[in-house]
């Protein structure tokens, strides 16, 4: 509790609705490891409500109090969105373990394990990209819109197409079917990869 005394004592405060006070506060701390110093910063928000949403009064106040552990140089309010929005990151973290078969890392030695993961987050940004540039377009094979694709549907989509690999004139040509789907997506994907 005496974090939130804290809180209500140093903190800035705001009213958004009757019967609900906002007191936001920011400490900033050191510390020093193997010689180099490290600056924290907890960004800390207590409510308090003395009335719900509907208009009813509330016999002991209802206090939460909340904390973000940061090195961003951003303003409180901005940390406190970007922090709340974690649903987002973990359906990324899902993606990684699950639709790249990450899930289990193969080695019991850190250094294996660090390089596995490193080039799965290359993958996985390589295939992101791929997606946003190629399943997002007009040309789209995926029947309905969205402002983002899951790699599985990327793979799907646009890596597990079928093509015969020919040798013509000392070049290498993909040939894809008369009515590929997603011809159009992919040629659109190789020609800004491509072109830069």
């Amino acid at each position: 509790m005496r974090t939130a005394k804290r809180i209500f004592e140093e903190g800035t405060v705001t009213e958004p609705r009757a019967g609900k006070k906002v007191r936001l506060l920011t400490v900033y701390f050191q510390q020093v490891y193997e010689g180099k110093t490290y600056r924290f910063r907890r960004v800390m928000r207590a409510a308090e409500r003395t009335m719900d949403r509907k208009g009813q009064l509330l016999l002991i106040p209802e206090i939460e109090l909340e904390g973000w552990w940061t090195t961003l140089d951003l303003p409180d309010k901005e940390i406190i969105r970007l922090y709340e929005d974690h649903g987002t990151s973990e359906q990324f973290h899902s993606e990684i373990k699950s639709d790249m078969d990450i899930e289990r890392l193969p080695s019991g030695k850190f250094a294996t394990n660090a390089l596995i993961l490193s080039l799965g987050g290359l993958a996985y940004h390589i295939l992101r990209s791929i997606g946003q540039r190629g399943l997002l377009g007009e040309k789209t094979p995926v029947r309905h819109p969205a402002r983002r694709r899951r790699i599985k549907t990327v793979m799907q989509e646009l890596m597990y197409l079928a093509a015969r690999l020919v040798k013509t004139g000392r070049r290498l040509k993909l040939l894809f079917g008369r009515h590929c789907p997603a011809f159009g997506a992919f040629e659109a994907v190789y020609a800004r990869l491509a072109c830069g």
